[in-house]
């Protein structure tokens, strides 16, 4: 026979399965937990949001410019797209590579001509392989690349030319905000060993992944926080300058000032006179002739061959000079103001 439950047991049971509701029903009301994003005090973030969204679009149009690249210089289909851009220090982007890694460096020249550290470009070496591979008539595809390979004098060379192809593209992307000059300075094949930017310095690592056939690899581009700030302080020197007016030229003074040193002939008319051959062959010192205008009437005055200007002809400090009266305008003279 089953067991009878008493009254108070009842009562408890239904206590605990409301409680068991109740406690169901907070559960659901109560909100997510809000999870925060940490923030290093030690490394604070340098560049707003704004400047790495330019960056962003600047080496978008990087990709698609290396893009066109890489497919004529290979002869293949061959996809460069933006995956990241991150700032952190230079010792986090240096502990990164191997001892066997390149780095390139290229010089970075500012129109204000200020001494900066270099930019420096990696190409993860199972890429560069398959890049050198498909460059001397391979298939560009070694599965037995590991990132601890080791580049021969051969590669080194070739590397050396198919990464400048990627270095002078940086010129052509950044002339749209500034005009600095990209140019490449040399391979480094120790990166232990490159001192050109100090361990705790801010840095931008703009990832870009490149797919050459079957080959996929990494290429980042480090640029150096001094650099970059010189960048975008004359980026934005440049369009406040812009917005205000200050210092800047129409088009007419710039070219006005650029041709005001210009030699001009200049002469004055004083009447024209047709004489046939056998008059001119009689000529002699004492004659006379006839100009078929009065005494008191203007002269034409022509600056390179053209007609400007009518004047009164007189002497000025002992010297014969024409006194401006007006202007002669597509043959028509219009009276200078």
């Amino acid at each position: 026979m089953a067991d009878v439950l008493s009254q108070s047991q009842i009562d408890a049971l239904l206590n605990s399965m409301q409680n068991a509701e109740a406690d169901t029903k907070a559960e659901e009301e109560k909100p997510a937990k809000q999870e925060y994003r940490k923030y290093d005090f030690f490394s604070p973030k340098k560049y707003t949001k704004d400047k790495l969204k330019m960056l962003r679009s600047i080496y978008d149009n990087y990709s698609r410019i290396a893009s066109s690249q890489i497919n004529g210089l290979f002869r293949l289909v061959g996809e460069v797209e933006v995956v990241g851009i991150e700032e952190q220090r230079y010792y986090e982007f240096g502990n990164a590579l191997n001892e066997t890694d390149v780095l390139t460096l290229a010089n970075v020249e500012l129109p204000d001509n200020s001494t900066n550290p270099p930019m420096l470009f990696h190409i993860a070496p199972a890429l560069m392989t398959a890049m050198i591979d498909r460059m001397l008539g391979g298939m560009g595809f070694d599965r037995s690349i590991d990132i601890a390979y080791t580049y021969t004098d051969i590669e080194l060379a070739l590397y050396e030319k198919i990464i400048n192809y990627l270095v002078m593209i940086t010129t052509d992307v950044w002339s749209t905000h500034i005009n600095l000059v990209t140019e490449f300075e040399r391979i480094e094949e120790n990166p232990s060993m490159f001192q050109g930017i100090s361990v705790d310095e801010t840095v931008v690592i703009v990832m870009l992944n490149i797919q050459l056939g079957e080959a996929t690899g990494i290429m980042n581009i480090c640029i150096p926080g001094t650099l970059l700030s010189n960048i975008f302080d004359i980026i934005d020197k440049t369009k406040h300058l812009a917005k205000k007016g200050e210092h800047f030229k129409s088009n007419r003074e710039e070219i006005m000032e650029s041709i005001q040193e210009s030699k001009l002939d200049v002469m004055a008319q004083l009447g024209v006179a047709k004489l046939n051959l056998d008059d001119v062959y009689n000529l002699h010192v004492g004659d006379v002739i006839d100009l078929n205008k009065p005494q008191d009437s203007l002269v034409s005055l022509f600056v390179e061959g053209q007609p400007w200007f009518n004047g009164q002809l007189g002497v000025h400090n002992k010297n014969v000079a024409v006194k401006l009266e007006d202007r002669i305008m597509d043959g028509k003279e219009d009276v200078a103001v």
